[in-house]
């Protein structure tokens, strides 16, 4: 048995010893499940995620422990970047094995039954990194992608750190999204509108057929962000005209 560690506001507790992780959180390829990190010998390293995580959750975070077998399918790597699938213990060795494990993180693609929940325990909430790791003393990034539009201190910080490329308006991203002749064009589009309030998915299901498996994939990763039944039931059909290659590629709920 593998055990890990999730993290979630303190006010969930209860309702995850009686029921378990929900697993809403989206990952790389389109699923939806839960963040962990495999418990360390070190315990600021378990515990890494929680400063960088109360950017976007403003409670009190406590630590949800939990064990799943060894062979349960999940994927590894850095946050940001394409993970690996492998098993849950083969995650947990591949993080141990880092000189570096900060900004890894294992993702379980299913919820968490309460029966495998072992505690909640507090945890300290100054622990970990902020932004990324190593980033104390160099100037932050401002753009909307690292800075959310209602974090606390992001207009100071805005101020102080001008973003130069101002972010685009949703209506003229959708333009260039009908608008464009290569694949390429389609992918950055989604990606951009992936970082903004998006609206109803409905408005994405011209490119559902679409020819490129790449367009499709980037289509997932977008869809994955979005609520309700309609992204829901476009995503079920995206996935269901052409599986995503293997080897493709996200915290708490």
């Amino acid at each position: 048995m593998t055990d890990l560690v999730h993290l979630t506001p303190a006010g969930n507790a209860r309702r995850v010893v009686r029921t378990g992780l929900a697993g809403r959180s989206p990952g790389w390829f389109g699923d939806r499940g839960v963040y962990c990190m495999p418990v360390l010998p070190s315990f600021t390293l378990t515990y890494q995620w929680v400063r960088e995580l109360r950017r976007w959750k403003q409670s009190t975070l406590v630590g949800v422990q939990v064990r799943i077998p060894d062979d349960e399918p999940v994927t590894v790597g850095r946050y940001g970047q394409e993970p690996t699938r492998v098993s849950a213990a083969e995650a947990a060795a591949t993080i141990r094995g880092l000189a570096d494990p900060r900004g890894y993180e294992v993702f379980v693609p299913r919820p968490v039954a309460a029966a495998e929940v072992r505690r909640v325990r507090r945890v300290p909430q100054g622990i970990g990194w902020r932004y990324k790791p190593d980033a104390h003393g160099l100037r932050p990034c401002t753009c909307p992608a690292c800075i959310q539009s209602g974090t606390p201190g992001a207009a100071q910080l805005r101020r102080r750190f001008p973003y130069e490329n101002a972010p685009r308006t949703k209506p003229a991203i959708m333009a260039d999204l009908r608008a464009a002749t290569t694949s390429d064009d389609i992918e950055y589009a989604l990606y951009e509108l992936g970082m903004r309030r998006r609206g109803g998915a409905e408005e994405l299901a011209f490119l559902a057929d679409h020819p490129d498996p790449e367009v499709r994939e980037a289509l997932v990763r977008t869809l994955a962000r979005y609520r309700g039944r309609a992204a829901r039931e476009l995503l079920e059909r995206v996935q269901g005209a052409a599986p995503s290659r293997t080897g493709m590629r996200d915290r708490s709920s």
